[in-house]
């Protein structure tokens, strides 16, 4: 005989309790979030927290700075000198080259990096905004710089002090060397950060960062020493340092702070180059800032 139809309800499944909570801690935020990143990539500059061969350049480039400024303390103290044989301002504009090495190895890491292993998206999908990434891209890498330039600064006030010379002096040329380093840590670096955000290879980055500050250099560079072959140059050869980020910020630190001596050569061309070196500068930065955030917010 057939069977008749089984009409029990059919088993549609079973749910079991596993042990799942919901997260019930504190909840740190976007600010928490962006200076996590701003550690990280701080970090990230120096080498800190990756392979050891990424240590190598940016802790050499640090001795490269600051062993000279030891020799100069050492010298002074030898030689029983009242004062040190150069200007702490003066002694961070012949560290162009190493700048333009520095952001050149380093601006890439920070953001090239991230696009080349698509790793943004994963940063957006937390709390923090474009904006926020930005942000904390640029305070990194603009410390980064900024430390960087004013270790030797710390080596020559320590060593002057320490050995005796005036007091007064020395802290006022301190401050002038620590301004000089805040204009070094954002003028360059925001040009640099803004190559490196242009391309996901570092490679490239780093080719275009350094080639354009080395040239920019040298093109002004050559421009004052053929326009007078003595110290300074003329005036109107003076305003190719505007194509320079690093000739900018040392024409218009030896200009403010009455420098010029010694090492130093460019000199912003009067009172109203000054203001026009200033407010370069400053567009300059603002410009690229303008920029990067509109990089992100196609990314």
């Amino acid at each position: 005989m057939p069977q008749p139809p089984d009409t029990r309800p059919a088993d549609t499944g079973v749910i079991h309790d596993i042990g799942y909570r919901g997260y019930t801690g504190p909840r740190l935020g976007r600010a928490y979030a962006t200076r996590s990143l701003f550690t990280q990539s701080l970090r990230a500059a120096y080498g800190l927290g990756r392979s050891g061969k990424s240590k190598v350049l940016p802790m050499l480039l640090l001795g490269v700075v600051t062993v000279p400024a030891m020799i100069f303390v050492a010298a002074a103290v030898a030689l029983h000198r009242d004062e040190l044989p150069v200007e702490y301002a003066g002694y961070l504009s012949s560290l162009g080259l190493v700048v333009s090495i520095f952001l050149a190895a380093q601006a890439p890491v920070l953001l090239s990096r991230d696009l080349r292993y698509h790793t943004v998206p994963l940063y957006f999908s937390r709390p923090i905004t474009r904006a926020d990434y930005v942000r904390a891209k640029f305070a990194a890498m603009a410390c980064a710089q900024f430390l960087l330039m004013a270790a030797p600064l710390v080596v020559l006030y320590a060593g002057a002090l320490l050995s005796g010379m005036d007091f007064g002096h020395n802290t006022g040329q301190f401050l002038y060397g620590l301004a000089a380093a805040v204009l070094y840590a954002l003028v360059p670096t925001s040009v640099a950060l803004v190559i490196a955000a242009s391309t996901p290879r570092r490679g490239f980055g780093v080719a275009a960062i350094m080639g354009y500050l080395a040239v920019s250099s040298v093109i002004a560079a050559i421009a004052v020493g053929i326009s007078n072959p003595g110290p300074g140059g003329s005036d109107a050869a003076q305003w190719t340092a505007l194509i320079s980020p690093n000739g900018l910020v040392e024409a218009l630190v030896n200009e403010v702070f009455d420098l010029g001596s010694g090492i130093d050569r460019r000199h912003a061309p009067g009172g109203l180059g000054t203001l026009v070196f200033a407010l370069v500068a400053v567009a300059m930065v603002a410009g690229s800032y303008r920029l990067l955030l509109r990089r992100y917010s196609r990314v």
